[in-house]
């Protein structure tokens, strides 16, 4: 028997569209190049895609994931997150606004990030029954926090770094330890002493601080249309959810807790549900 009014996958979908439609109805947003990342078509990107003008705020998806837009009637913008695991070659936004094409094509480039090969105690590699258990249920809900896409809308997608230092690990980079190759690192790793403020890279509210496996203390801040980031292995926790926080704001202490070898801040920054380079959100060194 069929459910009623499509069933429950049609019901979010309709929710999900009347709630972005609700933000094409608010006021304009003008997005200056400088208020938006530097683009970068690779895995692990960001693309800036141009809509064309349009009287509201198109919608756009890949896929079923909603995707960010900025602009106001005389031009919007797409700001796409591009995976890590994302395939090379062409794919397509799917659109919905008045005098808009229904899809928009667009390419992804090739990169080569580092690899880095280390030979380490089988201890630190294989996990136990009970730690992959752990692992697994905090992977299931940090999937619940990437899926957020709120209002209001980031007024400008340009981001300080949430602490001073060299960044010691870069985005991207491919592990393999022992010969089993792991996932790329998906975010940026900041040296820092224990105890150097944390500070809220953008505007926004946390929505998780909680202790994870391989993360230690974390803070999960969303900024809005799907823009979060992940702060990681805190010394100390100085905020909680449903806490609104303004850019610069104190969220907490470097420190080395979950799976560290030191005292340092790992940094990600998750896009349409797809973990991308943080250094694009930085004005350029």
């Amino acid at each position: 028997m069929k459910a009623c009014c499509g069933g429950p996958s049609r019901r979010r979908w309709l929710h999900l569209a009347a709630t972005l439609a609700a933000g094409a109805a608010a006021p304009a947003l003008r997005a200056a190049p400088g208020d938006l990342p530097r683009a970068r078509a690779t895995p692990g990107g960001v693309l800036l895609l141009a809509l064309g003008a349009a009287p509201g705020r198109p919608l756009a998806w890949q896929g079923d994931v909603p995707v960010l837009v900025l602009g106001d009637a005389g031009g919007w913008t797409a700001v796409l997150g591009v995976p890590l695991d994302a395939a090379t070659g062409q794919a397509a936004l799917r659109l919905q606004g008045d005098g808009l094409p229904a899809t928009l094509d667009y390419a992804i480039s090739p990169h080569r990030y580092a690899e880095q090969r280390l030979k380490v105690a089988p201890g630190h590699v294989d996990l136990s029954p009970e730690a992959l258990a752990r692992h697994a249920r905090e992977r299931a809900h940090q999937a619940t926090l990437v899926a957020r896409f709120s209002q209001p809308l980031p007024a400008s997608l340009r981001m300080q770094a949430p602490v001073p230092g060299p960044r010691s690990s870069s985005f991207g980079l491919r592990r393999v330890f022992n010969g089993q190759p792991r996932s790329p690192h998906s975010g940026m790793d900041i040296a820092a002493p224990t105890g150097t403020p944390v500070r809220a890279p953008l505007a926004g509210e946390v929505v998780d601080a909680a202790d994870y496996f391989f993360n230690g203390n974390t803070v999960w801040m969303d900024h809005g249309g799907g823009l979060l980031s992940m702060l990681c292995h805190l010394s100390r926790i100085d905020v909680q959810p449903g806490q609104a926080v303004q850019a610069g704001d104190r969220l907490g202490a470097v420190g080395a807790t979950g799976r560290a070898t030191g005292p340092h801040l790992h940094w990600s920054v998750s896009l349409n549900r797809a973990m991308v380079d943080p250094a694009l959100f930085l004005d350029p060194p």
